[in-house]
């Protein structure tokens, strides 16, 4: 029996595809807001691409209640570090609920949903879900535009390794998440693509810090070292 709100279903996984990196795993689980998270990455900023009435997409309406001609209001943005984008976002509310409960949405211009999401002791959230995206799916288009938008050297594309056609590691493979908020009773689901900037920007930081790490182990070695030559040390 499907759970009422429940981002989970065929495509969307509560656990992350099994061929994830670490990093995916660990982005695709974390709770919390995920505009605080990429801010300890640099600074944050939000890019409204799309403010619209819509229709659900094929893999949404159940997750929110509604049927799949029901109006609903959509807000799309690109979180960027640093002016670069490292997030598409696409949420949906009923168009009924984003002139009442949700109303706030429709205000936020350039300010995260994050604002409205975490600052009220009202809203429960569900469980987050997953998924690697195909090239025909609708968030696999935004993210491609989001890319092309920002002047990106490589627009994502499909997975395309014959071994696993759907593996999230394949060369520009994108991942995301979702779940759903609910406010007295009105759900408002997020769903989140990662974008090839944020996997490169953790490497580099892997990197770094991996260098950093190793710098201090030589350091101690040579003081010790140091230490045997003086003989004050064995």
């Amino acid at each position: 029996m499907s759970i009422p709100n429940d981002p989970a279903d065929a495509h969307w996984r509560i656990t992350p595809h099994p061929a994830c990196t670490d990093d995916q795993k660990d982005w695709l689980t974390r709770g919390g807001s995920l505009t605080a998270h990429l801010r300890v990455l640099g600074a944050v900023t939000v890019d409204v691409t799309r403010e619209a009435v819509d229709i659900p997409w094929r893999d949404e309406w159940r997750a929110i209640g509604v049927t799949p001609r029901t109006p609903v209001w959509t807000r799309e943005v690109t979180l960027k570090v640093d002016g670069v984008p490292f997030v598409a976002a696409h949420s949906i509310v009923a168009l009924s609920h984003s002139t009442g409960v949700w109303q706030s949405m429709r205000r936020l211009r350039t300010r995260p949903l994050a604002e409205l999401l975490y600052s009220d002791s009202s809203v429960s959230r569900s469980m987050l879900a997953s998924r690697v995206l195909t090239a025909r799916h609708p968030l696999y288009r935004l993210a491609a535009q989001s890319a092309k938008r920002a002047g990106a050297p490589h627009a994502p594309h499909a997975p395309h390794a014959p071994h696993a056609p759907h593996a999230p590691h394949a060369p520009h493979a994108l991942v995301a998440r979702r779940s759903v908020f609910v406010r007295h009773g009105a759900p408002l689901m997020v769903t989140e693509c990662m974008l090839d900037a944020l996997w490169r920007k953790l490497a580099a930081s892997h990197g770094e810090r991996h260098h950093r790490e190793h710098a201090r182990a030589y350091g101690h070695l040579a003081s010790h070292a140091k230490r045997v030559v003086r003989g004050e040390a064995k």
